[in-house]
């Protein structure tokens, strides 16, 4: 069965590749026409693996192909998904499986909503990737992919495409918990980095600020019914922080470019669920006027 993977950026073509190479037939789904035709110039994709570029021809096709879709890695930014998949729904079988690989809470639930006869599973990864150039990435560091259904816990078969192609992945049965937490942790370290101008480790010179933002991000996390993403959290901020001291977080990447940011899948998520259950969090809705404000004033969006 192929593997439709939408989503050439970092994480979808680090996929594409590494089941490509791996024998297992694979789909490139690109955005239009003009699209195509630059991934066709360009040759296929190529990985950048300690220093070592490689190119991979792998096949590619537009969203408007008229072909069945019963497997989807759906590797596009969170605002993008909810329209993409609504744009793919007629291609989808009535037994279909949707692989949802975005940052944030908010759009697996708007994904889902579209495709209501489809199995929707949240993944979550540590992979290092960076896109170098368009159809260009570079393989930053091996991590890992925690995958889960909260609606139907029993692992799907292809698990073990995974396992050939060398993508190190568990199959979780509390997934919720985990994206959860992985928001938590982007909400307490991505803005200040944006709004601080360095690097992750730059934070160390902020330690009051990130001690606040995460006692408020954990009684997020108590209040939501997540309370083993709440545990120790601070520790954990800080451990990242060191682990990744060198590197620009992806919101400051992003943000550096010109690019839009995943806000409202992030802190935007996070202030609005405070909101919901009449939590208060001063600094964590602070911060979020101070990064919608930042993201005014350079021209980009803050929804």
């Amino acid at each position: 069965m192929s593997w439709h993977i939408l989503g050439a950026g970092s994480l979808g073509s680090l996929w594409a590749v590494r089941l490509a190479r791996s024998g297992l037939p694979v789909q490139l789904i690109l955005r239009d026409q003009s699209r195509l035709e630059a991934y066709h110039r360009a040759g296929g994709l190529t990985l950048v693996e300690q220093g070592r570029p490689q190119l991979h021809p792998i096949a590619a096709q537009t969203a408007d192909h008229p072909a069945p879709i019963q497997r989807l890695l759906l590797a596009c930014k969170a605002y993008d998904a909810e329209a993409a998949v609504a744009r793919l729904a007629p291609r989808l079988t009535a037994d279909a499986e949707l692989i949802l690989l975005q940052n944030g809470l908010g759009s697996q639930a708007a994904v889902a909503a579209q495709v209501p006869q489809a199995r929707c599973i949240l993944a979550s990864s540590t992979e290092g990737a960076f896109r170098e150039d368009d159809f260009r990435v570079v393989f930053a560091g091996h991590g890992h992919t925690w995958l889960g259904d909260p609606l139907d816990l029993s692992p799907p078969s292809w698990l073990d495409d995974l396992e050939r192609s060398g993508i190190v992945h568990d199959w979780s049965l509390d997934i919720l918990s985990r994206l959860w937490r992985k928001l938590a942790l982007n909400c307490a370290i991505n803005p200040l980095t944006v709004l601080h101008d360095c690097r992750n480790g730059g934070l160390s010179e902020h330690p009051a600020e990130i001690t606040t933002l995460c006692a408020e991000l954990g009684e997020l996390l108590e209040t939501c019914g997540q309370p083993a993403a709440a545990a120790d959290l601070h520790d954990e901020v800080l451990r990242v922080i060191q682990a990744t001291a060198a590197n620009y977080s992806s919101m400051h990447q992003d943000v550096r470019q010109g690019r839009r940011t995943e806000i409202a899948y992030l802190l935007g998520h996070a202030c609005a669920a405070a909101q919901r259950h009449g939590l208060a969090l001063p600094h964590l809705r602070a911060l979020h006027t101070r990064l919608v404000k930042h993201l005014n004033a350079h021209g980009l969006p803050s929804q």
